[in-house]
């Protein structure tokens, strides 16, 4: 017993020896390639238990020729382990560079392009998680470039909107200044006109730009929608009375949100003024709010007739007014269906902002809209988070 005893502590010295050893190598090698740490790995394995043979052999006494046998035998094994050590290293680092040649396409137009090559669990998993990045990253580029281009059709379009009624007032202030006109009173009721609403667009601008950047300031508090419904028929009467439209409140339920009524009143607004504006004369602008589960559901239905399916998607951007035509329509004039108009007062920016203002005050109030086509019109709804208690 003795005996074993000590070769067990022969065989474990010349192994910690060796072992030793290799874990310095290992750590002056950590920043090389993994074929080489792999590789460093098997010969430390291989010397250890070289090693620990080693010394038991001579502990042992073993004669000459006996000695010489072992070492034949422990060099010969240790050869081939290292050499079938090297071959397997290189196919375990053949995956990953694989994977790293695979990795330089993340993010491309094409998309990630995982690697032909088997790969181990590990190297597997990597793999899933860089196409995810890619899909990521590629959704975060079309996402950039969409805002990019409504950022600059946004700029066109709001440029040529002011250069019409700058230039228009420019004119009637010449001919005011040089005495040419036999109606100077009908001058300044248009320019008083037009200033208004370059003063409605430049407040739809400067709304729009604390929605987009998160500056909007709410201050909520419990209240009715069926008040909330109220108030914004009674601001939208006076437009709709000169357009020659019904306006009606179909089953408001009296349900309670907490809301900014400023802002929410804006909201109903901005939708009644555009499906006034979208809706022919002796026509129906109808108003209803209903209970959905934790939601309150306020809807306007009007009868513009009807929008594309392919442009459903696109009424809630910045800037669109559903036309290729950006020259603002005179006042008593039918303003093309969903046009985006500015609202409050019932005045049309022209900037096509009224219903990007509308989607960023709801989703501010971590609500949603949305539109859909009905029988003769469309329908615009808000869905609101319903007041709890």
């Amino acid at each position: 017993m003795k005996d074993l005893l000590l070769i067990a502590l022969f065989a474990a010295l010349g192994a910690g020896c060796a072992g030793l050893v290799g874990w310095v190598a290992v750590r002056l090698l950590r920043h090389r390639s993994v074929a080489l740490s792999l590789f460093c790995v098997a010969v430390v394995t291989v010397l250890a238990v070289t090693s620990g043979t080693f010394a038991v052999a001579q502990a042992m006494f073993l004669s000459g020729h006996d000695l010489g046998v072992v070492i034949t035998v422990l060099g010969m094994a240790s050869v081939v382990s290292l050499v079938i050590a090297a071959l397997l290293g290189r196919q375990v680092v053949a995956g990953s560079r694989a994977l790293a040649v695979a990795a330089r396409t993340v993010g491309s137009d094409t998309g990630f392009t995982a690697p032909d090559h088997p790969l181990g669990r590990e190297l597997a998993q990597l793999s899933r998680e860089l196409a995810a990045t890619s899909a990521g990253l590629a959704e975060s580029r079309a996402r950039a470039r969409m805002l990019d281009a409504s950022r600059r059709e946004l700029i066109a379009w709001i440029s040529h909107d002011l250069r019409t009624p700058l230039a228009g007032l420019r004119a009637m202030a010449e001919a005011l200044e040089d005495g040419v006109t036999d109606s100077p009173d009908r001058y300044l009721r248009r320019i008083r006109t037009e200033v208004e609403r370059l003063t409605a667009m430049v407040d739809d601008l400067f709304e729009l730009s604390r929605i987009q950047a998160g500056a909007l300031s709410l201050s909520l508090s419990r209240v009715s929608v069926h008040d909330l419904v109220d108030d914004a028929l009674a601001g939208a009467h006076p437009l709709a009375r000169q357009r020659g439209v019904r306006l009606e409140g179909r089953q408001v339920a009296a349900e309670p949100v907490e809301v900014d009524t400023h802002e929410i009143t804006r909201v109903l607004g901005n939708l009644l003024v555009n499906a006034i504006r979208s809706t022919p004369e002796d026509g129906v602008v109808a108003v209803s709010a209903r209970r959905e589960a934790d939601e309150v559901v306020l809807s306007v239905t009007d009868g513009c007739g009807g929008i594309p399916e392919q442009d459903l998607s696109r009424v809630f951007e910045t800037g669109w007014r559903g036309s290729t035509a950006r020259t603002p329509l005179p006042a008593d004039t039918a303003a093309a269906p969903y046009s985006g108009a500015g609202a409050g007062d019932g005045g049309d920016s022209g900037a096509g902002l009224g219903l990007a203002i509308v989607r960023g005050i709801v989703e501010a109030h971590a609500g949603r809209a949305g539109v859909h086509n009905v029988a003769g019109g469309c329908c615009f709804e808000i869905a609101l988070p319903a007041a709890r208690g």
